[in-house]
């Protein structure tokens, strides 16, 4: 339940506003300038009204923190909890980095928030149902969680910290560290710089496949011998 404060708004505020367009707005704020621009007073201005009339909406910037958290769960594809478990968990996790592209302030609070949303539920359960209807034991459920979403938040968050963002940036930046760092003395760099990077078409961004297809690829042959240990 939302808290109110102060005086009630003018009714032409009131019809304007909602909880939905309260969040709207606070998405905006954090999308432009990450999770530290986001104040009562922010997402008031980017929605043309005064601070007080947001908490007749919600109760405080906790509350439009959960409930944006709780909308980046929403962007997500779930995944069926029948039929290969591997391309429903391959297009769930796929999905959930490019809405981390879209949201990068987001990746530290995904697993951070102790009032969890009804998107975030859901997403927790038809993981859990994909993983459960694949014959995954209890225990090797919560080991194959943690292991994917370990990869797919932590290669988010590399990825967002990257100077190199697309193949376009590759020459810019690896020009940048042939100056900076002489060849003499880091030759396995030279080396992995001139001989992997700088090939045409080398996106950082390529590597996520790879990866993801090397942890289910464990976790496959796991669930097969029946033992997480």
């Amino acid at each position: 339940m939302t808290t109110s404060r102060g005086g009630s708004p003018p009714p032409s505020t009131r019809a304007a506003l909602s909880r939905d367009r309260v969040l709207d707005g606070a998405m905006r704020v954090a999308d432009d300038g990450g999770l530290g621009s986001l104040t009562i007073r922010a997402v008031a201005e980017q929605l043309g009204t005064k601070p007080m009339s947001i908490y007749h909406y919600v109760g405080g910037k906790d509350e439009i923190i959960d409930g944006i958290v709780d909308r980046v769960f929403g962007e997500m594809d779930l995944p069926a909890t029948e039929g290969d478990w591997r391309a429903e968990m391959h297009r769930r996790c796929a999905s959930a980095r490019t809405v981390l592209r879209r949201h990068p302030w987001a990746i530290p609070l995904l697993q951070s928030r102790t009032s969890p949303g009804p998107a975030t539920l859901r997403h927790l359960d038809a993981v859990i149902g994909c993983l459960r209807g694949a014959g995954f034991s209890l225990e090797l459920t919560a080991h194959a969680y943690a292991l994917i979403d370990s990869y797919v938040y932590g290669f988010a968050m590399s990825e967002a910290s990257l100077p190199i963002n697309g193949p376009e940036t590759v020459g810019e930046v690896a020009e940048s560290m042939m100056l900076e760092y002489l060849a003499a003395d880091y030759p396995n760099l030279l080396e992995f710089t001139t001989g992997h990077v700088l090939l045409p078409g080398y996106d950082f961004g390529l590597e996520f496949d790879y990866g993801l297809d090397l942890v289910l690829d464990a976790l496959e042959a796991r669930v097969r011998r029946g033992t997480p240990s």
